[in-house]
Formats: C-alpha cells, sequence, structure tokens
C-alpha cells in the first residue's frame, strides 16, 4: 500500500489539518471526516457555514454513524450526509472499504449482517471488530446510518407516504423509522418533509417525483468534487454504448446526457443522467423503491463521483509530459459500473455483438415515460448468455452464474485471479474488469493499444515495460493516467 494511501486514509485522525479545515470552510474535505460539536451535540460536514466552534469542542469521526454512536446528530443546516462519498471507498481494497462499498449498494438491508460477511469471506465478529477500529461503528450502525439517508432524500425528494418512505428505505417498521429519524436528525420525518416543502426543495414541475404505471420516478441532485469532467466520462461511455441498455443524446458541444437501465435485487430500474454546474442529475425510474439506495450508489460509482480530484492532480500533474493535459482536462475520472457480470462479458465482446446479444435474449422492462426513451432493455443474466449465448463466451457465462462473484466487495487480488482462469480472458480484461467494477485507482492498461498510442504521443515511450516503469511515479493514481493517455 503507497504512502499516499495511507495518508489519506489517516485524515481524520489529523486533528489539525482537520479543524484547519473546519475553520476554512472547505468544502474539499466533505465527505472525508465528520466534524462532531461536544457542546451542542451535532455533527457536521467540515464546510458547515455555522460559526466555527472552539477547537477544545471539536471531536472528528470517520463516518456519520461513528458520530450517531457516540451521540451525536446531523446538523440540519448543512445536511453532511448529503454529500460526495468518502474517497477512501476508492483508493483503498481492504476490508473496511470494501464492506462499506457493499453497505451502500444495501447488502445489509437485503442479506442482514450474516449475508454482508458472507459476501466478504470473513465472520461476523471478525467484520464487527474491523469495522468498528477503522470507522468507530459496526456494520449495523453504519447500516442504519446509511437507511437515514435513503429515507432523508425519500421524505425530502417524493411525495410518498411516510410509511412508504419506511419500507423503501430498509426499515423493518415505522416504529424504527420514527425513532431512527428522531435519533439522527432531531426531529419527526412529518417535521422533516414540512421543512423541505419550506425551503421549496420539490417543485411542482416536470422534475418532481411522481407515480407512474411502471414505478416511481425521482429527480435526484448528485453531488460531487470538483473539478468535474462530465463530458470526458460521458462521452467514454457513449463510445461504448449497447444501443436499448443504454441511450445518449448529444448537441454541437458533445454528449448532454446519458441514460441506461438497471437490473436491480427487487425489479428493474431506468436512469437518466445529466450533468449540472454543481450536481449531476439522477432522474430515476424504479419499479420498487427498496432499490433507492443501490440504484444511486451504482450510478455513484458509474460515473466516478466520489473521487478527489485534487489528489489526482497532485500526482499526475507533477509529470512533465501529463501536466499540460491535467492542466487542459481538470477532474478527469475513470468510468465505473453498474453491474460485474455484464460488464465481464461485454469486455469479451465487440459492441456490435453486445447489441445483437442484447436484442436477443435481454428482458424488456416496461414502457419508459418521454423523458426517458431510448432505454428499453436490460442486459441479459449470466445464466441466460450460458444457456443461448455465443460459444465464445458461454463458458464463462457459465462460470460468473454459477459462483464467480464480481462486485464492489471483492478482493481485487482474489478476484483478479479468479478472473484469469476463466477461458478467454487475459491480463488486460482482468485489469479493465479491477479497474471499472473495483474502481480500483492504480491499474494502468499497459497492453492496450490505444493507451500505448496515447503515450507515444505524448513522448512517453509507448513499450510495456518501459510504461510500467514510468507509471511508478503515478501511483496511487495509475488509472486516471491511463485515462488521459487515452485522450491523448
Amino acid at each position: 500500500m503507497t504512502e499516499q494511501i495511507l495518508t489519506e486514509r489517516a485524515v481524520w485522525r489529523d486533528t489539525e489539518r482537520c479543524y484547519r479545515a473546519v475553520a476554512a470552510r472547505d468544502s474539499r474535505f466533505d465527505g472525508q471526516f465528520i466534524m462532531a460539536v461536544a457542546t451542542t451535540g451535532i455533527y457536521c460536514r467540515p464546510s458547515c457555514p455555522a460559526s466555527t466552534p472552539k477547537q477544545q469542542n471539536v471531536r472528528f469521526y470517520p463516518t456519520s454513524a461513528a458520530a450517531q454512536s457516540n451521540g451525536f446528530r446531523a446538523c440540519r443546516r448543512c445536511l453532511p450526509d448529503a454529500v460526495p462519498g468518502s474517497p477512501d471507498w476508492d483508493i483503498r481494497a481492504d476490508l473496511a472499504a470494501r464492506a462499506m462499498r457493499l453497505i451502500s449498494d444495501g447488502t445489509v438491508e437485503r442479506d442482514g449482517v450474516p449475508g454482508l460477511a458472507r459476501r466478504l469471506g470473513y465472520s461476523e465478529r471478525q467484520l464487527g471488530r474491523v469495522l468498528t477500529a477503522e470507522l468507530g461503528a459496526g456494520p449495523l450502525a453504519l447500516a442504519r446510518a446509511h437507511r437515514a439517508h435513503s429515507a432523508r432524500l425519500l421524505i425530502e425528494m417524493s411525495e410518498l407516504p411516510l410509511t412508504d418512505v419506511a419500507f423503501a428505505a430498509g426499515f423493518s417498521s415505522v416504529r424504527q423509522f420514527n425513532e431512527t429519524i428522531r435519533e439522527v436528525f432531531a426531529t419527526t420525518p412529518s417535521q422533516l418533509r414540512a421543512a423541505s416543502l419550506r425551503r421549496g426543495r420539490r417543485k411542482a414541475d416536470k422534475n418532481s417525483p411522481f407515480e407512474t404505471p411502471t414505478g416511481t420516478r425521482l429527480s435526484l441532485r448528485l453531488p460531487f468534487r470538483k473539478p468535474f469532467d462530465a463530458d470526458g466520462v460521458l462521452t467514454f461511455l457513449a463510445d461504448r454504448i449497447v444501443p436499448g441498455v443504454e441511450h445518449v443524446t448529444r448537441d454541437a458541444a458533445g454528449v448532454t446526457g446519458y441514460g441506461r437501465t438497471l437490473r436491480l435485487a427487487h425489479g428493474s430500474g431506468v436512469v437518466w443522467l445529466t450533468a449540472k454546474d454543481d450536481y449531476v442529475l439522477c432522474d430515476l425510474r424504479l419499479t420498487d423503491l427498496r432499490d433507492l439506495s443501490s440504484a444511486v450508489a451504482r450510478v455513484r460509482r458509474l460515473l466516478d463521483l466520489d473521487a478527489d480530484p485534487e489528489a489526482v492532480t497532485r500526482v499526475l500533474g507533477a509529470d512533465p509530459a501529463l501536466a499540460p493535459l491535467v492542466e487542459a482536462i481538470p477532474g478527469i475520472r475513470v468510468p465505473g459500473a453498474v453491474d460485474g457480470d455484464e460488464l465481464v462479458l461485454r469486455a469479451m465482446l465487440d459492441p456490435a455483438d453486445a447489441a445483437s446479444l442484447a436484442d436477443a435474449l435481454g428482458d424488456r422492462v416496461p414502457s419508459c415515460d418521454e423523458s426517458l426513451e431510448g432505454v428499453t432493455t436490460l442486459f441479459p443474466t449470466a445464466a441466460r448468455i450460458a444457456e443461448h449465448g455465443p460459444a465464445e463466451i458461454v463458458a464463462v457465462a457459465a462460470a460468473l452464474a454459477d459462483g464467480v462473484s464480481v462486485h464492489v466487495g471483492r478482493d481485487p487480488v482474489e478476484l483478479r485471479a479468479e478472473l484469469l482462469e476463466l477461458p478467454g480472458i487475459g491480463p488486460w480484461t482482468a485489469d479493465y474488469v479491477l479497474m471499472r467494477v473495483l474502481g480500483a485507482p492504480d491499474v494502468l492498461l499497459t497492453g492496450d493499444p490505444a493507451l500505448r498510442r496515447g503515450a507515444a504521443a505524448l513522448g512517453i515511450a509507448d513499450d510495456v515495460k518501459t510504461l510500467a516503469e514510468r507509471a511508478r511515479a503515478w501511483q496511487p493514481w495509475s488509472s486516471y493516467a491511463g485515462m488521459y493517455l487515452w485522450r491523448a
């Protein structure tokens, strides 16, 4: 593990650095740590506009769950949960980071703590001990904080009855829902909704949530850390679309919107994404609202919204060959994936074959409303491809269907080894999957011809050995360097 990663991991323990960020109301640290104030009993994001508390009254925590476990409630002014997620979950591959990615995907709500532990390959006791030591809270407390955040989104951004909100957010009872909202936000669900109406968070226009014959539609604002190269990540996705599964809109300036279908635990979903100056507008239609948090987490990973662009710039901008590109294209992102099995199989096919496969074997989603047109088909499951797919990928599809798990909670070394044992998967495909499914930040696809041409265009030798040696200076952000080389 590199020194850079260790430094990022310890940020919340460096109280002097954290307090300086709080005093400066530095939004770059939002999501990287939580500030709790002993005299008021509340916790805030670092950039909270309230008066800066005295240093002796401040405590710092790595997660909202840790602050809640120590008796603090969320600030209703700065909404500390409504920020980009911690970049730690992107750059770390340890147990705590992998667990957090699965918790954000709703694993605890669906399978409980035993299911979370099983997917990570640890006992419940080991998992609880590690998470408490690293994140200040156990898996149940972390999941509870995640449910509270999902509930607040639904309370403020939808017109669903509060009873429906409770179960959609993953609570087992209305009583548990009410108690959690009171403890976390120091108010009741009905008061939260009334306050959101007074602030005008929900407007009666075409973007308002509403019930449709095919599910519930929600329009959410997804925050990110600036700068954000939205055109780059949307163009990357647009160049690889499978029609029907995905759709893009363009104008003279480039890609303006991207939409796709989602295969989720309780049903299907459709998402349409439009980049704005300060957020990404996420228009979601879900057949089952229990999939809300999972859908949002997958979209955030798809666009790499939790990345820390300044940390990337500090390292890559120090390379004389990359520096002009880093300056010209600030905030570059590494596109992720919404489904591990789908990405593995698509990586083995050219786009035309993937499109034919989806058209022949994919399930059709219920007809979309006008703003979500063009996305009509779910990419077929590995099991279906194993039965009816082309011969060159049938064996891999069967292995995925029978137990080779490709999800965000996997250990990258173990997953890479399993993938390389499958027929037709070589180092390039395995590394490409790690980079996009796990969000691995330090993967350089040296075997990629386009990447090597980009290296040559920048005056960097394009042979694999020299490129690998040069990449040592780019750690732990080689994946981002690769995106710059592709752009070159």
